[in-house]
């Protein structure tokens, strides 16, 4: 178990601010279904669906910047997790860019690669590794949504959500699996100890004007969509 327990160049659960957060908090004094379930509330709801400049930032980074996608999120929640003492590990997987369109538009969405890297958490409670990737879009972002698609009721795809049911997403952890992006994946890439060993086989690689525009206009094109569904 101690690959899933150590601490990482992402992963940096060590450094001032994620030791402050899980010690206000009081985390570490709760059982382990306790801690899991309210880390993920946290990751989920308090740090909100956005994008970063890069997948590769490191957990205080996420923290720092207060919003984050599935790489990102995930590895914030996997260093708050380890610093609880309890072990985790990411399994990879990439989705097709049609889930993202919507907050993806116009151009962004035409520059997009056709996969996307994806990613979920797995953590070991009881001696059973749950599967948690429904961290990843905010509650106010998906009552944002239900606003916009008032009709819908089964299945949905779009605007970073892919489910089979649109009113009722799998996405309260209360030991058992959580997913909301799930079923736009289109390949599996296995399991990882931690995000720098997946990042070393499957990072996102783009030319460098396509990275560059993704940085500075993209995103923030992206986190505006965003923005404007969750203040519907």
């Amino acid at each position: 178990m101690s690959k899933y327990l150590e601490r990482t160049r992402m992963l940096d659960y060590l450094v001032p601010s994620i030791q402050r957060l899980v010690e206000a908090r009081g985390w570490r004094d709760m059982s382990d279904m306790e801690c899991v379930k309210s880390v993920y509330n946290f990751v989920r709801d308090e740090i909100r669906f956005g994008y970063n400049r890069d997948d590769s930032l490191s957990a205080s980074d996420i923290l720092y910047n207060g919003y984050g996608q599935c790489n990102t999120k995930g590895t914030l929640f996997m260093a708050l997790l380890r610093a609880c003492g309890v072990p985790c590990r990411i399994h990879a997987f990439t989705i097709g860019k049609k889930l993202q369109k919507g907050a993806m538009t116009g151009l962004v969405y035409h520059l997009a690669p056709a996969d996307v890297l994806h990613s979920w958490v797995e953590v070991l409670l009881g001696g059973k590794w749950y599967s948690l990737e429904g961290f990843i879009l905010d509650s106010e972002y998906i009552r944002g949504l239900r606003r916009k698609f008032p009709d819908c009721k089964g299945p949905f795809c779009g605007y970073g959500m892919a489910v089979k049911d649109f009113l009722n997403p799998p996405v309260e952890f209360d030991c058992c699996d959580t997913f909301v992006q799930s079923e736009g994946i289109n390949n599996d890439f296995g399991i990882y100890a931690s995000p720098d060993e997946m990042m070393k086989e499957h990072k996102q690689t783009a030319g460098i004007l396509k990275s560059f525009l993704y940085r500075n206009i993209g995103r923030h094109l992206m986190n505006r969509n965003v923005a404007r569904i969750r203040n519907l």
